[in-house]
């Protein structure tokens, strides 16, 4: 077996600029443009490729995480390909058996971690550049702009995990009391309160959820905060005992960038709800609670 040369889910600038040479390794911008909704229901989303186009790391590719790097017949947006539609996604951006990707974004870093996560789904060593393509810039570092010829691959064979993946129904049970879990909305708390627009049907979070807005987990630049700073904002209002632990934002977007924070900070019974609120909210039947933002456990921080 290969192996992987990422030391870890998350990589700086400096320690990738040092090995964009090295065959193994495939750049990939995951940018999407996704506006804050004007009203609720107004779902506004576009490929970031035209940006990649005009600037982007050297030798990096874009993943279309609106195209090829979704399931365009599902009835949500972003949801997750099958195993071997993702790794023929990936083939199409070079791709291959034995080799790794180091995924970015210009978005603060959720689309990167979307498709990191899509990707540890099926076992391809993936990892995300912190701080993204501000970053790169910030240190002065070169940019490319084009499109280059892809070679062509072997196509990974994906290893599924599916214990990454939660589901309605089982959201459904915990939310419930009939299977153990615990629900972690990763929207600002304009979202999980509901007093901000949405793009969904119903505003509002799951009943009984955890507030962890995924971008309070980033520092002004837009990258990861350090070790104790994250693990003190994550342990004001998550613990060891809150286990497993489920995340959901609006579309399985920002709940990513949550998984990697608590990947970082060694959890492993972490899953997303693919669905998330575009899922929950389309059926009436389901509920949505309005207010409730603070964290469970308020003393302990903000």
């Amino acid at each position: 077996m290969t192996t992987s040369p990422l030391p870890g889910p998350l990589v700086d600038d400096t320690w990738l600029a040092a090995r964009l040479d090295d065959p193994r390794l495939v750049v990939l911008d995951a940018t999407v443009l996704l506006p804050s909704p004007r009203h609720d229901g107004d779902h506004r989303c576009a490929s970031g490729r035209e940006g990649w186009l005009r600037r982007h790391l050297p030798g990096s590719r874009h993943a279309d995480l609106t195209g090829d790097f979704s399931d365009r017949d599902a009835s949500c947006h972003f949801t997750v390909p099958g195993p071997q539609a993702l790794a023929r996604a990936l083939a199409r951006v070079g791709v291959g058996e034995g080799g790794a990707v180091v995924a970015y974004d210009t978005g603060g870093g959720i689309w990167a971690a979307r498709l990191w996560w899509m990707l540890r789904a099926i076992s391809v060593p993936a990892a995300v550049l912190d701080g993204g393509l501000a970053a790169w810039e910030s240190a002065g570092r070169p940019l490319a702009s084009g499109d280059d010829p892809v070679p062509e691959v072997t196509p990974v064979t994906p290893v599924p995990r599916p214990e990454l993946w939660t589901d309605v129904h089982a959201v459904e049970a915990i939310r419930r009391g009939e299977r153990p879990g615990t629900l972690v909305c990763a929207l600002p708390a304009a979202g999980f309160d509901g007093s901000a627009p949405t793009r969904y049907s119903r505003r509002g979070h799951i009943p009984g959820s955890r507030s962890l807005p995924g971008r309070e987990l980033l520092d002004g630049e837009g990258r990861v905060l350090p070790a104790a700073e994250l693990a003190a904002r994550v342990g004001a209002g998550l613990d060891a005992t809150d286990t497993p632990v489920i995340l959901y934002c609006g579309g399985g977007v920002s709940a990513a960038g949550v998984a990697l924070a608590l990947t970082l900070l060694g959890r492993e019974d972490v899953s997303l709800y693919d669905g998330s609120l575009e899922e929950w909210s389309k059926d009436p039947a389901r509920p949505l609670e309005l207010g409730g933002a603070a964290r469970p456990r308020p003393e302990q921080g903000d």
